[in-house]
């Protein structure tokens, strides 16, 4: 008797084994396949290893006009079985713009939108050895976007997974979404409900009987509720489930200051045998918003300030194939930063954001990239409408969203009002908007509609103010206008819509870190008046109750294949460089929005080598959220400051070579420092072989990152010093090559004009930089006209005499078709009046020169 029960109590461990087996086999199963892929373009002959992510465009970090077209990606997938009764599929989490599937030769599916996953049954073509291929395409018209201020990087550039499901299993060819669809549709603070939505699809040739269990777990990780519900299923058939939970009292409240989910488990069972046949996992927030023209936005019932960033998802130099921990790392940069918003600009992007979103705490805006104009091109608006509806069924289960966005800046490059052209296109962009207003409300009522506008009214007298939410790109002070400006334009819009809810979604200036002044104007791309700009707007957004917050443009510096500028293929607006490290102005930003730690930055981590007179102040700015600041230099102080907008600059003698800045406050009676070194070097002195660099028509430092030389900001002359006499200074957004050093052929003086620089008697080396800008390069509308009137026009010609001897001759640097081309050329002069002069005549249209470089022989 003995003997026998051992061989039962092993064979019952044995069925114990082998059902779990069986039931761990019966359920859902995926894995990426990201690894051995192969990868070219159509007129390639070889194959490429390549893993995913993968993009195609690297080609958009040197040339402007990047690869856009077709890419072929194949790879070997070789599975153990294949079991007749599980389902297989492939979900691409992004493959932009176009892409289609073939396995074993055979079309599977296709999908049109680069920025939303998709999902593609191949279960009748799978076998234990395939090849699976996928041809994208970014290069196509009826996709959006098809023109925007960013790359539209090509290539399958986020997950491949391979899913394996049961016979019976949660709808998988819902738009690449999950399946089951979580709300709150009762919250306050005292008592919340969770609603469970779904559908189960039976793929077998019989009727089945389920069970859908779902169970919600307390941020804390207690069982809190469970329900079961019966769903009857024919052959084939695919069924809609519902669920909507008992009252949870006194829920925890979800925000970015308490981040506090619930968990929803939801399981497909065999009633017969409890066993799991297939089940997904949720999180959920229980929290309520409102937006209010006239009290802004509110939380949980408390008015509440959004503060954010929006956020590119690109980074060199891999592009946009970057890994999830990477997307992670940009969510607690911001949310460290103090943000608790973003606008997720301007697609849907990775999973990983979101959920990070909703684990850290930060509220969002995501939007489809309709931007610029709506073109008049057949089955575009159905495009538009699919990646919508998209969008807000794969994110739907996020707290963390609130706002979904259709539109962005969408009458920038519309034909003028009085052209003919005029009429049909306002028709349909304002129909699209109508149509895509409506999806978004059907899908998803919870939450806010939103739409970016650029600045002009007409937006809201055409009919275009139909969202819930208005979002203000305003750039007065950058591209046009003044500061102040910006301040009139929210007044006057509250003003004449006083109950139209507004957040600022853009605001930004560019900074270039070669560059830096003390007298800071826009599009001069000094890292200064960066900071003078977000100094001005952020004190009056933080003010105005009726403005529900703002997202500054952009957390990074971001490719923009097309761009000019100081930085060609980038826009550099951002608060962190594209490696994401901080620009000295995001402290600035940290010192605002964070009162729960303390805040203290030497703002000079951008501006560690200054050049200048000895004995001459130096401005040292402080950024903190302290109510005093003590600077050190040296050990010795500089004084104490009280901060005003979060600041206090100092002005300070730097002695010659490093020194060490430190600076102190009191946080909750605690001391709080920060320190860092800067190097100060003399003016050049020609008598003692240094090189004397003018950035002529600048008022900036520029710092070659290649050769460390500073170039000094150009200045009237002075007797014994050196300078201009007459001419007009002028710059340029337009792409200088062959050069490194852009920032130096963008300004110049032009005119008929002597440069004049007092030096000891002898032969010198004098180099003169220029670049002919009359025929200007072609550029994004984002610049808003600024390069038409920075040019000039007809073609140019001079001569050019150094001390007194004509070293050219009816010259122009564009010879040869050489336009926009940075020119550089020495002379050896000889110096025998203590004063180099270089002076330009005019042969035809007005002479010019960006730069001048000196040393004594």
């Amino acid at each position: 008797m003995l003997q026998l029960g051992i061989k039962h109590e092993k064979w019952m461990l044995l069925m114990t084994a082998l059902w779990v087996a069986v039931s761990l086999s019966a359920q859902r199963e995926m894995k990426t396949i990201n690894d051995g892929w192969e990868f070219r373009k159509p007129a390639d002959t070889e194959w490429t290893s390549v893993n995913i992510p993968h993009t195609f465009n690297l080609d958009a970090y040197r040339q402007p006009n990047y690869y856009q077209g077709k890419g072929l990606y194949r790879r070997v997938l070789t599975l153990p079985k294949v079991d007749p009764h599980r389902r297989y599929y492939l979900k691409i989490d992004a493959a932009s713009k176009a892409a289609e599937v073939t396995v074993n030769g055979k079309s599977a599916g296709s999908h049109a939108g680069g920025y939303t996953a998709f999902v593609v049954d191949v279960t009748d073509y799978i076998q234990k050895e395939n090849i699976i291929e996928i041809t994208v395409d970014n290069g196509r018209k009826d996709i959006t976007p098809i023109s925007a201020d960013f790359t539209f990087w090509g290539g399958i550039y986020r997950d491949v997974w391979l899913v394996s499901t049961p016979e019976q299993h949660f709808r998988m060819d819902n738009m690449g979404s999950d399946g089951v669809f979580v709300s709150t549709p009762e919250v306050n603070g005292q008592r919340g409900k969770i609603q469970v939505k779904g559908e189960v699809t039976n793929d077998a040739e019989t009727a089945v009987t389920l069970e859908v269990q779902n169970q919600i777990y307390s941020p804390q990780g207690d069982l809190l509720q469970t329900r079961k519900q019966k769903v009857k299923l024919k052959a084939g058939e695919t069924r809609e489930f519902g669920y909507v939970s008992d009252v949870i009292a006194n829920p925890d409240l979800w925000s970015p200051e308490t981040p506090s989910l619930y968990k929803v488990k939801t399981q497909l069972l065999n009633p017969k045998t409890n066993e799991v046949i297939d089940e997904k996992t949720n999180k959920v927030g229980f929290r309520w918003f409102a937006f209010d023209g006239n009290k802004g936005f509110s939380l949980n019932g408390k008015p509440y300030k959004l503060r954010g960033v929006n956020r590119h998802q690109d980074q060199a130099p891999v592009g946009v194939a970057l890994d999830d921990e990477a997307h992670r790392r940009d969510i607690r940069l911001i949310k460290e930063l103090g943000c608790n918003f973003i606008r997720i600009s301007h697609y849907p992007q990775d999973d990983a954001i979101v959920e990070m979103c909703d684990e850290l705490g930060l509220l969002a805006w995501e939007e489809i990239p309709i931007i610029n104009i709506v073109p008049d091109t057949p089955g575009y608006a159905d495009n538009c409408e699919l990646n919508l509806r998209e969008m807000i069924r794969q994110h739907y289960n996020h707290p963390s969203i609130i706002a979904w966005g259709y539109m962005n800046e969408i009458l920038l490059t519309v034909p003028p009002v009085d052209s003919p052209e005029w009429q049909p296109c306002k028709e349909r962009t304002v129909a699209l908007a109508q149509r895509l207003e409506a999806a978004l409300k059907e899908e998803d009522s919870s939450r806010v509609s939103v739409m970016a506008f650029n600045m002009t009214n007409l937006y809201n007298e055409i009919g275009l103010d139909l969202e819930d939410v208005v979002g203000w790109n305003l750039y007065q002070g950058w591209y046009v206008d003044k500061l102040e400006d910006f301040n009139k334009w929210c007044e006057d819009q509250h003003r004449r819509y006083p109950h139209h809810p507004m957040i600022i979604s853009e605001w930004g200036a560019g900074s270039d870190r070669r560059l830096h002044t003390t007298e800071g104007r826009a599009f001069d791309f000094s890292m200064e008046y960066q900071q003078t700009y977000v100094e001005h707007y952020l004190p009056f957004i933080e003010e105005k109750e009726w403005i529900s917050g703002c997202t500054y443009w952009n957390f990074i510096d971001f490719n923009v294949a097309a761009r000019q500028e100081s930085m060609p293929r980038v826009n550099n607006k951002g608060l962190f460089y594209n490696d994401r490290t901080p620009k000295d102005v995001a402290y600035y930003f940290k010192s605002m929005w964070r009162k729960d730690i303390p805040v203290l930055r030497i703002a000079s981590r951008d501006w560690k080598v200054r050049v200048g007179k000895e004995g001459v102040t130096q401005q040292i700015k402080l950024y903190s959220n302290l109510p005093e600041v003590e600077l050190f230099v040296n050990g010795e102080s500089a004084g104490k400051q009280a901060t005003d907008n979060c600041h206090a600059v100092f002005n300070v003698v730097l002695p010659v070579g490093t020194s060490v800045l430190t600076a102190q406050g009191v946080y909750g009676n605690k001391p709080v420092e920060d320190v860092m070194t800067i190097d100060f070097r003399p003016l050049p002195d020609l008598s003692e072989g240094d090189e004397l660099a003018i950035n002529v028509g600048s008022n900036c430092f520029f710092t070659s990152a290649l050769s460390n030389l500073t170039w000094l900001p150009d200045r009237p002359y002075v007797p014994g010093s050196w300078g201009y006499v007459s001419g007009e200074a002028r710059s340029t957004t337009s792409e200088i090559v062959n050069t490194v050093d852009v920032p130096l052929y963008q300004t110049r003086r032009e005119g008929e004009f002597t440069y004049k620089i007092d030096a000891p008697d002898g032969n010198y080396e004098v180099e003169l930089l220029m670049a002919d800008v009359t025929r200007p390069a072609a550029q994004l509308a984002n610049l808003l006209g600024k390069n038409k009137s920075e040019e000039t026009a007809g073609e140019t010609r001079f001569n050019i005499v150094i001390c007194g001897r004509q070293v050219e001759t009816n010259f122009s640097p564009a010879d040869g078709g050489r336009y926009r081309t940075a020119f550089k050329r020495r002379y050896i002069v000889c110096n025998e009046e203590g004063c180099i002069t270089i002076a330009l005549e005019a042969v035809k249209g007005k002479p010019f020169i960006s730069g001048i470089k000196v040393r004594k022989l």
